[in-house]
């Protein structure tokens, strides 16, 4: 008897097949990665680190290590290739999340200052959200975006001499633009703070160089492995070689057990797409599909957040149209199209109901779509959003 378990993902695999998905952190992985992850991997307990890392580690407490020792560290050596770094990485984070919990813990004390992006300004949960170990464990403070929705480095700066953090946080989860990571290396120099960087979003594009690099410039940097770097559900840490240990540390065993070594294969798989030409020309298509989705709903008529997108995302206000972005993505969900309510900056909306949704192109260019699909998706949910508005 077959079981419903694969009967549901049966179901999962239409819907994904059939709609339209502008979910920005979500992508469509590589037959290889999902061979990988549904592994016999799955199957080894791996409880610390190979033997040969160069961090200080004690290696493994389990045996029969010696082939995961052999893929965790190639996994290693191919994510530094994909990021040309020298930087220490760790590759055994289950999400993005755990990698920005280990990241604090690796340098901070409880109670020490953050300065970030607030969640409202297009951060993320774990960017000092008060419902998250992020705001409960440490004393956050935001730097905020101008009238135009760009962040605002100057008064970052004055915020930064006046509060003095311990930690500058970088990253965005709903930001468009361009992010200036030696400016704002630069006034965590100044301030005498460690500077982190969460890439989650933008990692793909700054490892086809169509975003600025954080290496070199920053501490400590996180990704997540899906999104833009279109691998399997889970985070990485890199960091300055100095830091290593305390690093390495924070994850096992201060957060973490054992490794999901199924998801790391998975994650080397990504890695090696990743250092192929043929994935800097999707990344590149990636951000050129953006732009021309986002510049047809502006020739529409409709508000986007900073005016535009420089990577592949951008954000539509719907404030002045009376309609909620809840409202809208319940709609599209309807009609076959995928993409998510979100707050825009200076929203009067709760986060349940927002005055936004956030679009992203990353993963209907994996399955093909070029320029002129976007441009016809971006008319679907304009009839979409005409009839809402006309319901009112």
């Amino acid at each position: 008897m077959r079981s419903r378990v694969f009967e549901i993902i049966d179901k999962e695999q239409e819907r994904q097949q059939n709609n339209v998905e502008l979910i920005a952190s979500e992508n469509f992985v590589s037959e290889d990665v999902l061979r990988a992850v549904g592994s016999c991997l799955t199957n080894k307990y791996s409880e610390g680190y190979p033997t040969t890392r160069t961090s200080g580690n004690k290696g493994r407490y389990y045996g029969g290590c010696e082939v995961v020792n052999e893929l965790e560290e190639y996994c290693c050596d191919m994510w530094r290739q994909a990021f040309h770094t020298d930087y220490h990485v760790n590759v055994q984070p289950h999400s993005g999340s755990n990698a920005n919990l280990a990241a604090y813990m690796s340098i901070l004390q409880p109670g020490d200052t953050i300065l970030s992006m607030s969640l409202s300004n297009g951060g993320h949960l774990t960017h000092g959200s008060p419902v998250n170990f992020s705001g409960k464990l440490y004393r956050m403070a935001f730097y905020d975006v101008d009238e135009h929705g760009f962040i605002d480095y100057d008064a970052m700066e004055k915020l930064a001499r006046q509060l003095r953090p311990q930690l500058i946080l970088a990253g965005a989860s709903a930001y468009s633009r361009v992010i200036h990571f030696d400016r704002i290396a630069a006034i965590a120099a100044e301030v005498g703070a460690y500077f982190m960087v969460d890439m989650a979003h933008i990692a793909g594009l700054v490892a086809a160089g169509d975003h600025p690099s954080p290496f070199g410039l920053a501490d400590i940097i996180t990704t997540t492995t899906h999104k833009t770097l279109r691998g399997p559900r889970g985070g990485l840490i890199f960091c300055k070689p100095e830091l290593a240990k305390k690093v390495d540390s924070a994850i096992f065993p201060g957060t973490q057990g054992g490794p999901l070594e199924h998801v790391i294969a998975g994650k080397a798989v990504a890695a090696e797409e990743a250092c192929r030409p043929e994935y800097a020309e999707y990344i590149h298509a990636v951000v050129r599909n953006c732009k021309a989705m986002c510049d047809e709903f502006l020739h529409m008529g409709y508000k986007v957040v900073t005016g535009g997108t420089d990577n592949h995302l951008f954000l539509l206000d719907l404030t002045d149209t009376g309609i909620t972005g809840k409202a809208v993505q319940d709609e599209l969900d309807r009609h076959g199209i995928t993409l998510n309510k979100n707050c825009v900056p200076g929203d009067t909306r709760s986060p349940q109901q927002t005055s936004g949704v956030r679009i992203g192109t990353a993963a209907m260019t994996t399955r093909g779509y070029t320029e002129a699909d976007f441009r016809a998706v971006a008319h679907r949910i304009d009839a979409v959003i005409q009839e809402l508005r006309a319901a009112l």
